[in-house]
């Protein structure tokens, strides 16, 4: 029979549209979608064997499933680790990441540039546990190595963050990182492997978000840790086993099927963002833009050395005001000006997205912790969708145009 096998040195292009399980007896060419809950078993010796872990089968699907693992080879093969684990959502993944390494007397490092989520997680619940988080400028690498103690297990990183799209030096951290015997996490979730692979920096973990980009059309919610094959099976295995944030096979086959065109998608969303941030710098309204991809933002080089020369699809800004109540207020009028894009806090979507950080993804900070991460009341996130470019920038002249003096 000949070797079917897919060979080495594929591009990842070809890479997201092949890495999956092999096909059933019936010889599907689209990978099959398995809802079932559980797997029947051939005879108890066996069922005694794939429960215990010393042979390889599906058993049930909170611990393991064909179509969810089509999706994690799939991954994984496109930010280059050994192996990766699904979750039920990006917060989920996170979760199973701290569970997964953190004990009561740890210590971690982290942007305080984060998804507001992210941020209550680490300083606030499993604080709880007793696991002490230091929060750090994201771009001052001299912050970083200063906050690192001898019980620091963990450096966690968005970059860029969200929504103020700032980056950080992946190669740098994981120096820090693994000068003290800790482990760099990153979460690629803006980027995605079509553009920014952080292993390749040195990264340990790669955190995502399955519901932005790699589904690309706001579908379904998933999660993912990509890392090696040992903290797979003998870290995160387990804590999903035992806790339950498995991804489930119908919203896996959804994502999968999307990564099919995630380069194509990044490439188109990447080009709408420049277009739009270009424009938006040229807005007598918009008092500062923020995104990788212009020349004015202070980590643009760093940016197109680790995001394959692409800002990524995130833009944001600050509307004029003269006090925070007067941005808030400007902020919200062009908001609801629109009539084409999507009020939503989503992102990764096909269609473009508008949304009022200080109000949604970071609402739940306070004031004081807000300003910290330089969310001002008068900042929008756009997510670039596939919009025409023309109609995104005539949706927000509506706004624009009738601020009031």
């Amino acid at each position: 029979m000949t070797d079917r096998s897919l060979p080495a040195g594929l591009h990842r292009d070809t890479l997201a549209v092949r890495t999956a399980l092999e096909p059933s007896q019936y010889g599907e060419n689209s990978e099959a979608l398995f809802l079932t809950s559980s797997f029947v078993q051939p005879d108890a010796v066996t069922s005694a064997r794939r429960f215990a872990g010393t042979e390889e089968g599906f058993t049930y699907t909170r611990t393991s499933n064909p179509t969810v693992t089509s999706f994690e080879r799939r991954l994984a093969a496109l930010e280059g680790t050994e192996a990766a684990i699904g979750a039920s959502s990006g917060m989920g993944a996170i979760l199973m990441m701290c569970m997964g390494l953190l004990k009561a007397g740890d210590h971690v490092v982290s942007s305080r540039s984060l998804f507001g989520s992210t941020f209550n997680l680490l300083g606030r619940e499993f604080a709880k546990f007793g696991v002490e988080t230091t929060f750090v400028s994201q771009s001052d690498v001299a912050e970083w190595r200063a906050a690192v103690r001898p019980n620091t297990r963990l450096l966690f990183a968005e970059t860029p963050t969200n929504p103020l799209t700032e980056v950080c030096d992946i190669r740098a951290l994981a120096d820090i990182a693994h000068g003290v015997g800790a482990l760099l996490a990153v979460d690629n979730c803006f980027c995605s492997p079509a553009l920014q692979r952080p292993v390749e920096f040195g990264a340990d973990l790669v955190l995502h978000s399955g519901t932005k980009y790699l589904d690309g059309q706001g579908r379904v919610l998933a999660g993912a840790i990509c890392t090696s094959a040992k903290l797979v099976n003998e870290v995160f295995g387990p804590v999903v086993r035992t806790a339950g944030m498995a991804l489930s096979p119908f919203n896996a086959w959804v994502v999968l099927k999307g990564l099919e065109t995630l380069g194509l998608r990044m490439k188109a969303h990447c080009d709408n963002a420049l277009a739009l941030a270009k424009w938006l710098e040229t807005q007598p309204a918009v008092e500062r833009v923020y995104y990788p991809g212009l020349a004015s933002h202070p980590q643009h080089a760093l940016a197109m050395q680790q995001q394959s020369g692409q800002g990524g699809a995130v833009v944001s800004f600050d509307v004029l005001g003269d006090t925070p109540d007067e941005a808030r207020a400007n902020a919200f009028h062009v908001i609801d000006s629109t009539r084409v894009l999507s009020i939503t806090a989503n992102l990764g979507d096909t269609k473009t997205t508008i949304t009022h950080p200080a109000t949604t993804s970071h609402g739940r900070l306070s004031e004081p912790q807000r300003q910290a991460a330089g969310i001002g009341q008068g900042l929008i996130r756009i997510a670039a969708g596939l919009d025409h470019i023309e109609d995104i920038q005539a949706d927000l002249l509506r706004g624009f145009g009738t601020l009031a003096s």
